[in-house]
């Protein structure tokens, strides 16, 4: 009996003792962690897009707006699993794409975390174009793009700087191309594509007057767009200290950063909007603070906040002359989104081998800086140009003129965002008998 007892817990002990995990082996369970809980984060931005963009929006899109956010992600997302993983991971000697890895099915608990980390900033990248695009785009001319976008356009640019996971490497990072969270590969390729977008399908009707003056097309309720502000400037924290993949980064530091460009670029908005005697807007203090999130994004683990400061603030400049300047060539973008990600990455770009710490100002870094900038500009806008383009001979891409004015809530969807006021406006009938 006693050595039955004995035996017992001696066996007890030695079972213990090889569930024991090693140091290394909690640090790698507490990094997987730290990866989903920030590729978490970066899933719920998309809830912040779809807010402020709905809110950006007149009543009679809002649905339309919400769906092409709801949807682009499970679009992009199931494209992205498909294709777009291999090619943006895969192994790359060539240094331009991957070649394998492709539907994966059997991949590392860490494998598995990264890849899904990457699914969250893929939908991030095409969901920026919904915006911009909003109120007069084809529901599945819009689907057809997202899907182009996560299968190829995203992940090819994104091999060249990310790529290589399972062996190589890109051709712009082995240059020595920063850019540690997407400034460049997540928010300026989905600017690009975004006014490549734009530029296919044309301003809103009334959006700017005979002799080009740009008028106001008020978006339905501001409380939603800064709602939806603050939704991303949360989500914003994982995407930028998530990109440590390791708990072990200098989170602290990136989390600081990342404020302070932010609150930065809000600040400097509205001392340039008092000086020159203008208002000071609710929909331009949520876009400069969005533009200095963008701008810091390359940099944030390689800078001071000293220099934070400056980028955010020169971020806001960024965004004032942007849009200022697409008002005059009668761009219409709805939600500022090419200024914000598409100028407001470039700029966090340079800036990144601008203020790279313990190395100002090295003129090698910031060509290589520039030279990643000006490829993302030829690769999103070059291949945006052409995609949407191609959709809109094929599937179509611009709403009808009708469909615009109806609202695309109801010509796209049989659904009404506010069926209290509009109710009135529309058949009942014709709107349940296109509902399954």
């Amino acid at each position: 009996m006693l050595g039955t007892l004995l035996f017992g817990t001696i066996a007890s002990a030695q079972a213990a003792a090889a569930d024991t995990l090693t140091v290394a082996q909690l640090l790698e369970y507490q990094n997987i962690a730290w990866i989903i809980w920030g590729g978490v984060l970066v899933f719920f931005m998309q809830a912040g897009f779809a807010l402020l963009e709905s809110g950006s929006v007149r009543a009679k899109n809002a649905v339309n707006v919400m769906m092409k956010n709801y949807t682009d992600m499970c679009i992009g997302g199931l494209a992205f699993y498909l294709v777009g993983f291999g090619l943006m991971m895969g192994t790359n000697h060539s240094g331009f794409v991957g070649t394998d890895h492709f539907m994966p099915v059997n991949l590392s608990n860490m494998d598995w975390a990264l890849m899904f980390f990457q699914m969250m900033f893929a939908a991030t990248a095409v969901t920026i174009a919904s915006g911009a695009m909003a109120e007069r785009v084809s529901f599945i001319g819009y689907a057809v793009a997202a899907c182009l976008i996560c299968l190829f356009i995203y992940p090819v640019f994104a091999s060249w700087v990310w790529g290589g996971y399972f062996g190589g490497t890109g051709w712009l990072a082995e240059l020595g191309f920063i850019d540690f969270a997407g400034s460049t590969v997540v928010h300026s390729i989905g600017g690009w594509l975004a006014l490549a977008g734009i530029l296919v399908i044309g301003p809103r009707l009334g959006r700017f007057a005979p002799d080009g003056t740009p008028r106001l097309i008020a978006g339905h309720n501001m409380t939603l767009l800064a709602l939806g502000g603050f939704i991303l400037w949360f989500g914003w924290f994982g995407f930028n200290a998530g990109s440590t993949l390791s708990i072990t980064g200098n989170i602290g530091l990136i989390a600081v950063n990342t404020f302070i460009a932010a609150v930065s670029a809000v600040v400097s908005y509205m001392l340039i909007a008092r000086t020159m005697s203008k208002a000071i807007l609710l929909s331009d203090s949520v876009n400069a603070s969005l533009i200095g999130l963008v701008s810091i994004t390359a940099g944030c683990a390689t800078t001071t906040p000293v220099f934070a400061v400056v980028i955010g603030a020169i971020a806001s400049v960024v965004y004032i002359l942007s849009t200022q300047a697409l008002l005059k060539l009668k761009i219409d973008d709805v939600v500022s989104a090419v200024a914000v990600h598409g100028f407001g990455g470039a700029w966090g770009t340079l800036a990144a081998g601008l203020f790279y710490t313990e190395d100002l100002f090295n003129l090698s870094r910031i060509g290589v800086q520039a030279l990643g900038v000006g490829v993302a500009l030829a690769w999103g806008l070059g291949l945006g140009l052409v995609m949407y383009k191609l959709i809109d001979m094929s599937f179509g891409l611009k709403a009808s003129r009708l469909h615009e004015q109806r609202g695309l809530d109801y010509t796209e969807h049989a659904e009404l965002g506010y069926p209290e006021f509009q109710k009135q406006m529309f058949d009942a009938k014709s709107l349940t008998e296109r509902h399954l």
